[in-house]
């Protein structure tokens, strides 16, 4: 599905199913340097149960057009325009890593907006190493084979899959390759120095789930409860084992813990 904000083309999948904005609506908010297809099981169950679908491709990544957002309140705000572009006046928001302080902000600003949230692997203050951030604004492949160690669990790094013959880790890399030149420094900057979740947190009023990794190591588990303590009522979910791309690596487990709320 194509949507139109801020005079951009902005390309959203919908699990397959067409687009109706009379039925509850989910957004999906993909990861630094990511695009929608992270979200290929989520979207599909969803939309054949009754909802409405966007699987987002945020300015600049993937299919979308425009130059990339340099600040997370900005993509919040950006977030409240694709509704609108939508014809929706309330969401639920998924957000994964940088996806997921977006849909933080999103829901902390613009609360009515949001009918639920869910944040998988939300860490924050999320400071991004400055090796990685370095090798990020130099455009070299360093930088993307540390967002792909980091990221994964050791399962994942052990070749472990539950569709035999594929390896998450290739998939992830060659994903990070794909992106556009100064997208991934865009993005790992604008986590890097976002101030305002604890702002955010503490303004959110929906019902709201976290999905964290228990072997996480770019949200780690202790930063990931700290920031979702202060959103009351917040319901929490801890994968043993999963590193910071649960939805990939727990793909089951990650699904039932979003039904849950969804």
């Amino acid at each position: 599905m194509r949507l139109e904000v801020d005079g951009h083309a902005v390309f959203a999948a919908t699990g397959g199913r067409p687009f109706d904005a009379a039925k509850p609506a989910i957004v999906f908010i993909h990861g630094a340097a990511l695009d929608h297809t992270v979200w290929k099981l989520q979207t599909r169950y969803f939309a054949w149960r009754g909802n409405s679908v966007l699987a987002v491709d945020l300015p600049g990544h993937g299919r979308s057009e425009g130059p990339p957002i340099d600040s997370l309140p900005a993509m919040a705000d950006w977030v409240v325009r694709l509704l609108d572009a939508a014809g929706l006046e309330q969401a639920a928001l998924v957000g994964h890593s940088m996806g997921a302080l977006i849909a933080l902000d999103a829901a902390g600003r613009h609360g009515a907006r949001v009918r639920a949230l869910a944040l998988l692997g939300p860490g924050y203050p999320m400071r991004v190493n400055d090796v990685l951030l370095n090798a990020a604004k130099a455009e070299l492949d360093e930088a993307y084979d540390m967002m792909n160690v980091w990221g994964y669990g050791r399962p994942a790094q052990f070749g472990r899959h539950r569709m035999p013959g594929l390896w998450m880790m290739r998939g992830g890399l060659r994903l990070w390759q794909c992106g556009a030149p100064g997208v991934l420094y865009t993005d790992l900057r604008a986590c890097h120095v976002y101030n305002g979740g604890e702002a955010a947190a503490e303004a959110v009023r929906c019902p709201t789930l976290a999905l964290l990794g228990d072997a996480d190591l770019m949200a780690p588990l202790k930063l990931a409860k700290a920031i979702v303590s202060r959103i009351k009522g917040a319901d929490v979910v801890v994968l043993p084992g999963a590193g910071h791309i649960m939805l990939e690596e727990q793909p089951d487990e990650t699904l039932d813990a979003l039904r849950r709320l969804l």
